[in-house]
């Protein structure tokens, strides 16, 4: 078997990061909008600059909510509490511009169809279980590992910020991990971790380099793939990161699709997920597909599994559905699809339904992944391993049947 044959990294970034902020705040339009009106339709965009926050986008609710007190909310909990951070969410201003929904869309919507047109893609893969009891919840979470362990390091930033164990950490930050994979595609070492850390401007780099890889990298990092003294550490390689935030970069919604999902490891569809509300099969769609691809996996019938998921506006069912196992599949892809299709409903409302998707949720999804987290209290369903028994059934009714025809919707 070969080895060290390639390396795959992924990025995150902190609360914090300007455009996550913008996320953040989307989403937490819909959770208050779907708190009063389960049914409220939302595509809500959010901005942030210095001083300033612009959010734009249809509402059709009966809910009366507050936007500029949901705006001052999540700034302050991400830590925007003084201007030199890079915005002060007591202090700037808000500006609301809020339409209704189109009524042709909705009309589409009302009967059960899909809110827009469009494909998307969910990812799995069991390379996550290498780490065994050693990080039991990523072992189960069944996704790519550059991704997860990115999550993980901002996760701690985060942490430490907050706690005040780290006294100068600003609400700012990125993490990108990279690992070299053997030729089977399973993970075996780190290779490389880039931190950026905003900071004030009062401490040293040799401190900051020093207190990221103590208490940020080594407790978040496996002992089975990191070894401090060969993978490569590169934190704040610019020196100095005291302006971070809205102050140094515009935030707005949508533009870390590629942190909120795989990581670059699987495939995106054509749309963002935060703002919208489940009508948008941009959201609800992607979190089905990320659903049935995790049980595809959990179920044992694949090693990876990437389910792609097509709708029209107005249309119940998808127009298509197709599975990629990548060579990895205990059947083959055109069976796999054929089980999907007959097993799942995956029809707007039946996909709302059944994973929780009109509850107030959102915010939470907004920072470090809507992937890989650990279902509870209503949110993250779609990370929920229950359709594994129902395809491993399904799998073995083929096998005794001998089925072998074509796929639908394939």
């Amino acid at each position: 078997m070969s080895t060290d044959t390639m390396t795959f990294s992924s990025e995150s970034v902190t609360e914090g990061h300007p455009d996550k902020i913008a996320d953040q705040i989307s989403d937490a339009v819909l959770d208050a909008v779907l708190t009063e009106d389960p049914d409220g339709r939302v595509a809500c965009e959010t901005m942030v600059t210095q001083h300033l926050v612009i959010v734009a986008g249809e509402i059709s609710s009966k809910a009366a909510i507050d936007i500029p007190a949901i705006v001052r909310d999540v700034l302050g909990g991400a830590g925007y509490t003084d201007a030199s951070y890079g915005i002060d969410g007591e202090r700037c201003g808000v500006l609301s511009l809020i339409n209704p929904q189109s009524g042709e869309i909705a009309r589409g919507v009302d009967e059960g169809g899909a809110g827009d047109q469009g494909m998307m893609f969910g990812y799995a893969t069991d390379e996550s279980r290498c780490l065994g009891t050693d990080r039991p919840g990523m072992a189960q979470a069944l996704m790519p590992l550059p991704i997860m362990f990115a999550h993980a390091l901002v996760e701690r930033l985060a942490e430490l910020r907050k706690s005040g164990e780290v006294r100068w950490l600003r609400p700012d930050g990125k993490a990108q991990v990279s690992i070299v994979y053997d030729g089977e595609m399973r993970p075996v070492r780190v290779k490389t971790v880039v931190i950026a850390a905003q900071h004030a401007p009062d401490v040293g780099r040799q401190e900051i380099e020093d207190t990221v890889v103590r208490k940020v990298i080594a407790p978040v990092l496996p002992a089975s793939l990191y070894d401090p003294e060969r993978t490569r550490h590169l934190i704040n390689c610019a020196g100095k990161f005291t302006e971070g935030g809205p102050m140094a970069d515009v935030g707005l919604t949508g533009r870390k699709i590629i942190v909120d999902t795989y990581g670059g490891a699987g495939r995106h569809g054509g749309g963002a997920f935060s703002g919208k509300d489940p009508s948008k099969v941009d959201r609800s769609g992607a979190y089905a597909a990320r659903w049935v691809a995790k049980n595809l996996v959990a179920a044992g019938l694949a090693g990876r599994a990437e389910v792609q998921l097509a709708y029209a506006i107005g249309e119940k069912d998808p127009v298509s559905v197709f599975v990629d196992t990548f060579g990895t599949g205990r059947m083959e892809d055109s069976e796999l699809i054929r089980l999907v299709s007959d097993t799942v409903d995956l029809t707007p409302g039946r996909i709302i339904g059944r994973l929780g998707l009109k509850n107030p949720i959102y915010r939470r999804t907004a920072a470090y992944g809507h992937f890989g987290r650990e279902p509870g209290a209503g949110a993250f369903q779609w990370e929920s391993a229950d359709l594994a028994e129902e395809f491993r059934a399904a799998a073995g009714a083929a096998t005794r049947n001998g089925s072998h025809g074509e796929a639908s919707g394939g």
